[in-house]
């Protein structure tokens, strides 16, 4: 089953005028870790502008946020960081991986991490810290002195992409990566929450997203469908495994070109399969189905309609506007 991100039994580690340090119980850690460094759409007392460090795991156990001097935004900084974070005694889960999402700071994060014994990760598979920044965007910031909604770079799932992103044009996808056969399909959300039938114990290879507790503003009914594309074909495991390596962050349809489109790491797209005018009419579906449950679908590989999944990956697009 997929995490449900709940912020219920917090439980304060640290607060200072710089750091806030929060675990929250009932939550397994994990050594997969999140991490954003960039500037918010706040102005210090010193007409500067407010830049904070942002670090989560995969599942939400905690959340650390530090604020940071504009002349103190640099590799070095970040590393000493992250390096003080996994040192804290209250980090019982140490991160093997840390991923960030953020292209224009992929350089500075990348030399810091390169510093630390984890591996450093861009990727857009980051939607634990994508909630958080959700909420900051909506429940802090606007609440700071200093605030400039005019600083912000909007709010919403952009259809084209999010705006941090440099999207590329869509290359050919490699072989290794393409299936026989594309489905569109769908799976009501109740299979995918606490309880339910999907969890990661019987997908395979793939991961499944937390699941935000007020997704599309409240938790919509157990009976809601998820979209989701099912990819056929005769060697299952080794694309599942091809698969997992990429980063997998989510699937879209340019339903003006008739395309759909794979994407993963940090701005990579592959054009994985053209759509005919029936298809059409499912992408559509589709992309309105991801619309309805703020970016939440799915993709699954099979050897055939009957078989257990070989990989079942649940993504949810990051919004933009974070």
């Amino acid at each position: 089953m997929s995490t449900l991100l709940s912020m219920n039994s917090m439980n304060t580690i640290e607060t200072t005028p710089d750091i806030e340090f929060n675990m929250y119980e009932g939550i397994k850690p994990s050594e997969n870790w999140e991490l954003d460094c960039y500037s918010r759409p706040v102005l210090t007392a010193g007409g500067k502008k407010l830049w904070e460090v942002l670090i989560t795991d995969s599942t939400g156990s905690f959340r650390f946020c530090k604020t940071l001097p504009s002349n103190k935004v640099n590799s070095k900084e970040v590393r000493q960081t992250v390096e003080d974070l996994m040192e804290d005694p209250n980090i019982d889960v140490k991160p093997s991986t840390i991923r960030f999402f953020r292209g224009a700071m992929f350089n500075m994060i990348n030399i810091a991490l390169n510093e630390l014994d984890v591996v450093g990760r861009p990727s857009r598979c980051t939607n634990s810290i994508a909630q958080w920044l959700e909420e900051r965007h909506r429940d802090v910031y606007p609440n700071m002195e200093g605030y400039r909604a005019q600083m912000g770079v909007g709010s919403g799932l952009a259809s084209g992409g999010p705006s941090f992103l440099n999207v590329r044009t869509p290359v050919k996808m490699p072989d290794s990566l393409r299936g026989e056969k594309y489905a569109f399909v769908a799976l009501p959300l109740a299979e995918l929450l606490p309880g339910g039938s999907i969890t990661s114990e019987n997908i395979g290879v793939g991961r499944l997203c937390p699941i935000p507790e007020n997704l599309s503003g409240d938790m919509p009914p157990a009976d809601t469908f998820v979209q989701g594309i099912v990819i056929l074909t005769q060697r299952p495991d080794a694309l599942a495994a091809w698969l997992a390596g990429t980063e997998l962050a989510s699937m879209s349809c340019d339903l003006r070109k008739r395309n759909v489109i794979m994407e993963t790491d940090i701005d990579t797209r592959y054009l994985m399969a053209r759509l005919n005018d029936q298809q059409r009419e499912e992408g559509v579906a589709f992309e309105e189905g991801k619309d309805a449950l703020d970016g939440l679908h799915f993709v699954c590989v099979q050897r055939d309609e009957d078989d257990d999944p070989a990989g079942f990956w649940l993504m949810r697009d990051l919004p933009s506007g974070i």
